[in-house]
């Protein structure tokens, strides 16, 4: 696989949650959207619009049960531990986990499986340091945490800029990501496709909230890994399921030999590893659609078991995905059919991101192709679902309630805001998607996860730990982050270089976290050290109370069935 395509597909990484391959297929030459659309896949719209009938009546079973706020925006706190971890990984694992993973360990052995790890690696912070404070500090946003102890109007303002312009930019990827995947797969027009995924996603939320955003993912994530579990176990079949085998013959048949075997080969340098290492792990620890999910279940004690479940499941899936790009290197790479023009080393039929798709033909015809193409739209849907409940959460919630009505709105006016939200972001989504069609979206990437750890991360977990946190330290350090980060991405080569036409990038580096992070942590710090404003002290003296309610829960009982 070309370099470039690769270098592509690793800054899109495995996006959480939530981003499509297109985006790095863009930024090396677009394989995706240079392909010719594909006749109709008949076996993947079947099976897709059997799904689409089944969620859609679990919404309106859902809507039926959907008459507070507490219901819209946390199915009423009634997840188990088990079911919401379900959903975390069905939050979790977008296509780009089933496609971008599979075709990087396809295309770079080792180095794919490392990815998988540094994503992973954010999960023991969520797991050890937050589940349990989030639960117990917070009602349905994690600005409810942020600004527990300080300004309320002003935090919350910061914290919902924060988290609509991540949603955004994920939401524009994701669309964008539908109309070229969709196109390829089950022969549908690139529009059609990014506006069918708006309209199921506005009616999703709309009409069943939280509860039924809940059961797509899960539903989703049970869909992902059984087909996905499937395809490994009938490749592995073909080696007498015998892992030394497929990594023995693979490593004989791989261009790269024993090197393939070996870390490396797709990061330029190591300040990109580091950024991009500290961008993942820390980007996933502020992702306002993954944090709201902790709200959903009755107490600390499920928060924390629904973070091992998501764990488990999804550290499951990435070995399965290891193992079918293993198989795939065998598989496909050796057998002309899935090559244009029938030569074995030529370019994959639909770009290199096709290659668990084509392994699925390989070892179970079009009936499992269609299958796996109808769970990687389904995995689209259940994420952009999630995505806009966040979004629209932020805006009624957040900014409507408690900005605007200073905690005086009714709680029907309030998820009639929110259901407006809903309807624009779905709108908004469908109109930029497509009118990114053609346009580079791999910086998206980048500006979703450098915003989440560079704003959203060093504010949260400061407030939640640092007695010494201000308002003016949070809101310093929260906007600052925010524009650094948004700065630096726009100065990389994906953007200044790639989009803007420029001959060379002013910033060298394209992730921007190992920068932007530690400069939000110090602005926080030295303004909030540099305070001695009557607010402040009111604030640190606030800290106590924060602190046995974020340890013990009382009290966030009746916060949340207030």
């Amino acid at each position: 696989m070309h370099r470039t395509t690769l270098s592509s597909l690793a800054r899109l990484g495995l996006a959480l949650p939530a981003l499509l391959l297109s985006g790095a297929a863009l930024a090396a030459g677009d394989p995706i959207a240079a392909a010719e659309k594909q006749p109709l896949n008949l076996h993947a719209i079947g099976m897709f619009l059997v799904f689409v009938a089944f969620t859609m009546g679990i919404t309106f079973w859902a809507s039926n049960r959907t008459k507070s706020a507490s219901d819209f925006y946390t199915a009423g706190g009634g997840i188990t531990g088990f079911q919401n971890g379900l959903a975390i990984a069905g939050d979790y694992m977008s296509a780009a986990t089933l496609l971008g993973l599979t075709a990087l360990v396809y295309g770079s052995g080792l180095d794919g499986y490392i990815y998988a790890l540094c994503f992973f690696a954010g999960w023991p912070i969520i797991l050890f340091l937050m589940a349990e404070r989030l639960r117990n500090l917070g009602r349905f946003t994690f600005a409810d945490i942020t600004s527990y102890r300080l300004d309320q109007g002003k935090v919350r303002t910061m914290a919902a800029i924060g988290s609509l312009t991540v949603v955004c930019f994920y939401l524009i990827a994701q669309m964008v990501g539908a109309g070229q995947l969709i196109k390829l797969l089950f022969g549908l027009d690139y529009n059609i496709a990014v506006v069918a995924v708006g309209a199921l996603m506005i009616v999703y939320v709309i009409k069943g909230g939280m509860l039924a955003t809940t059961w797509v993912q899960i539903i989703k994530a049970c869909l992902l890994m059984a087909g996905g579990t499937l395809v490994m176990l009938l490749a592995m079949s073909q080696f007498g399921f015998s892992y030394t085998t497929v990594v023995e013959k693979a490593v004989a048949a791989h261009k790269s030999g024993w090197s393939m075997m070996s870390p490396g080969k797709l990061i330029p340098d190591p300040v990109t590893a580091v950024s991009l290492a500290l961008g993942l792990m820390f980007g996933t620890a502020g992702l306002p659609h993954i944090l709201m999910r902790f709200f959903t279940v009755t107490n600390a004690k499920e928060a924390r078991k629904s973070v091992l479940y998501a764990s488990g499941f999804i550290a499951y899936f990435f070995n399965v995905i290891f193992l079918m790009g293993l198989c795939a290197i065998l598989i496909v790479g050796q057998n002309p059919e899935f090559f244009e023009g029938g030569q074995v080393g030529g370019k994959l039929i639909g770009g290199g991101n096709m290659v668990a798709m084509h392994l699925a033909k390989a070892v179970g015809g079009n009936l499992l192709l269609g299958f796996l193409a109808a769970v990687a739209f389904a995995t689209i849907l259940a994420v952009v679902a999630g995505l806009a409940l966040a979004g629209a959460s932020s805006i009624s919630h957040d900014l409507y309630a408690r900005v605007i009505m200073k905690g005086q709105a009714k709680e029907e006016d309030e998820m009639r805001v929110s259901r407006f939200a809903t309807l624009a972001l779905g709108v908004i989504a469908v109109v930029l998607g497509i009118a990114f069609e053609k346009q580079n979206v791999a910086f998206m990437v980048g500006l979703a996860f450098g915003i989440a750890a560079s704003s959203n991360f060093p504010v949260l977990i400061l407030s939640m730990y640092w007695k010494g946190l201000t308002t003016r330290g949070a809101l310093a350090g929260g906007y600052i982050g925010l524009a650094l980060a948004v700065t630096l991405v726009l100065l990389s080569k994906s953007v200044w270089v790639t989009v803007l036409g420029n001959p060379a990038p002013l910033f060298p580096y394209e992730q921007p976290a190992l920068f932007s992070m530690p400069v939000a942590f110090l602005i926080c710090i030295v303004v909030s050290k540099l305070d001695r404003s009557a607010a402040a002290k009111k604030e640190l003296d606030a800290f106590d109370d924060q602190f046995v309610r974020a340890q013990t829960g009382y009290g966030a009982a009746a916060a949340s069935n207030h």
